[in-house]
């Protein structure tokens, strides 16, 4: 799908034309599971799926790709694993930032720091700061995230201004929530996409995700690849989107 190809999203709380695409990588253990493996090294392969949807992200047309890389709640996987997806973390982050960086791709991330190791914290720091004025691909990371908590802190935030006196209860809407949020100036994403089959958006930018089209892809996410992020992408623009009111078509 070429560059041209990408729809137009009318009725979005956009008009800048650039698709953002959030992914819910799911299935590395089911996918080491199938084949005998570790579930380490369904993490690993799953990295290798992450650096090729990120290479081939800019050419079919994506401006914006958030990945769901550690949720709030898989803290209460076996500790094992945990020390083994942070570790992919950590060697990701020191192999691949300045590939990232060279190929113009600007990292965020969202979600609670808070009670991470201060190395952790650190990189995630570095990343972001090293790679804020890039604009050819805006990489958001969904790291120690969950969207429930993201809400619940942007509710703590406003009902402390409340009880200082800096704003009225009645001033505060659904907008003003939304500025309170890890990263208001990104973009809902036009579309999210879940692998391995699973059917849910397991608190993963329930807000945003308010008018988002949905596709599952039933296979597990190391087996991911350009071509079946082209494939959802290419069932995205099949789409009619509605928002409430009358069609709005996803394809010109």
């Amino acid at each position: 799908m070429s560059k041209a190809a990408v729809p137009d999203r009318q009725g979005t709380d956009r008009s800048d034309g650039q698709l953002h695409v959030a992914i819910i990588m799911d299935g590395n253990g089911r996918w080491a599971a199938a084949r005998g493996l570790p579930r380490a090294e369904g993490h690993r392969r799953g990295v290798e799926a992450l650096r090729r949807v990120v290479r081939a992200a800019h050419e079919l047309g994506i401006h914006h790709l958030t990945i769901f890389s550690f949720s709030a709640e898989n803290w209460s996987r076996p500790a094992s694993e945990i020390g083994d997806l942070f570790g992919l973390l950590r060697r990701f982050i020191r192999n691949d930032l300045a590939s990232l960086h060279r190929d113009g791709v600007r990292v965020r991330v969202i979600g609670e720091r808070e009670g991470l190791e201060p190395d952790i914290c650190a990189l995630l720091s570095e990343a972001e700061e090293l790679t804020r004025n890039n604009t050819r691909l805006n990489l958001v990371v969904a790291f120690n995230y969950g969207s429930r908590q993201e809400i619940a802190r942007a509710a703590q935030r406003l009902a402390r201004e409340v009880a200082e006196g800096k704003r009225a209860p009645e001033t505060i809407d659904a907008d003003v929530l939304g500025q309170y949020l890890d990263a208001p100036d990104i973009p809902h994403p036009d579309l999210i996409i879940r692998t391995s089959g699973e059917q849910r958006l397991s608190n993963f930018l329930m807000w945003q995700a308010a008018y988002s089209e949905l596709v599952f892809v039933p296979m597990h996410w190391p087996d991911f690849d350009k071509a079946a992020l082209e494939g959802a992408i290419a069932e995205y623009a099949r789409r009619e989107r509605r928002f409430g009111g009358l069609v709005a078509k996803t394809a010109s």
